[in-house]
């Protein structure tokens, strides 16, 4: 007879995924995820089948908790140049009051080895196209409204701003100063103009 689960599955990914930002996939040893789940290692072995296993439970989770809300943030304006800016605005916010310096996990994961895991290498790729292909609407969106020039491609465009974000992340990982943030922001933010 098999055992049910006695343990808050979600919580547990939670917490994983917490001390994976923190140290990153190579630097989380079992005995971190033991620490920061509470389970036992053949409990997380039961459950994931491996430290790579909860890594990718990690990753699922992240992209849920904040790759789709930014998705559907994005989708749900109707002025492009300022739901763009919500989004970078929101980003530093983020960035800045944390005040942990934990790492975005798809940027941790695109400078470990573990990002050429096929599985692994599918998540940051699907996250990061779905990311573009909502910038990509809103700007395409944006440009036939006149609110966006067309100097530039959307496609294009969407590319750079996702670059821009994820170098906000990585560069708050190291000073999480709102107002350098800004600035910066504020430079990528000006392709809009």
């Amino acid at each position: 007879m098999a055992r049910t689960r006695e343990f808050d599955f979600d919580a547990a990914v939670a917490a994983a995924m917490e001390a994976f930002r923190r140290k990153g996939y190579e630097g989380t040893s079992i005995r971190d995820l033991t620490e920061a789940t509470g389970l036992g290692s053949g409990s997380i072995y039961a459950a994931f089948g491996s430290k790579e296993g909860l890594y990718l439970a990690a990753l699922d989770l992240y992209r849920q908790r904040y790759a789709t809300p930014l998705i559907a943030m994005l989708r749900s304006g109707s002025d492009a140049r300022e739901v763009i800016r919500e989004v970078f605005v929101g980003a530093v916010d983020e960035i800045s009051r944390d005040g942990k310096h934990l790492a975005c996990l798809i940027v941790g994961a695109t400078v470990e080895p573990i990002r050429d895991d096929p599985r692994v290498a599918e998540r940051l790729g699907s996250t990061t196209r779905s990311l573009e292909a909502a910038l990509f609407d809103v700007l395409a969106e944006g440009q036939l409204r006149g609110q966006i020039p067309t100097g530039r491609s959307a496609s294009d465009l969407a590319t750079f701003l996702v670059t821009s974000l994820q170098g906000l992340r990585v560069m708050g990982g190291i000073n999480p100063d709102r107002a350098a943030l800004m600035r910066s922001a504020e430079v990528a933010l000006s392709c809009l103009d």
